[in-house]
């Protein structure tokens, strides 16, 4: 395993800062941080380019209140690079004021640049997130009852 490049290793650590310092301002200057064409992946999206990874960050701000990461952990080879993540958010529609916790992971590949080429987040939507909410979270837990036994 070769260490990481002093490059990268400063690409992650402007990466780590800027979104654990996302407003919804910031939005706008994702491009400075992601290649053009950058892919995003995660459980609910597939997107390509800059424009819209900013419309998955953009509806998040206003879908939810002062949503914000914390990023936990990191691993750095090369030019690839895992977080592991807690995302912190209260719904606007119940719980009101009430923080909620996604804890999660994303791997990052940078390019020679050190923008993000591909970023791909791994979280259980079921357990971070159904669980969460109203009439699907009993179902949910229910169902996990019942897998368990």
């Amino acid at each position: 395993m070769q260490p990481p490049a002093p490059a990268t290793e400063e690409a992650v650590t402007r990466v780590v800062a800027f979104f654990e310092n996302l407003s919804p301002a910031d939005v706008a200057t994702i491009g400075q941080f992601y290649a053009p064409q950058a892919r995003f992946k995660d459980p609910f999206n597939e997107v390509v380019g800059v424009p819209a990874i900013q419309g998955i960050f953009a509806h998040m701000f206003e879908a939810l209140e002062q949503p914000r990461f914390v990023v936990t952990g990191r691993v750095v080879q090369g030019t690839q690079c895992f977080l592991t993540w807690d995302f912190l958010f209260a719904f606007k529609d119940f719980h009101k004021g009430v923080t909620q916790t996604v804890r999660g992971a994303s791997h990052l590949v940078l390019d020679e640049q050190g923008l993000v080429t591909l970023h791909r987040d791994y979280w259980d939507a079921a357990e971070e997130l159904y669980e969460k909410l109203p009439v699907v979270g009993a179902l949910m837990r229910w169902l996990k009852k019942r897998a368990n036994s």
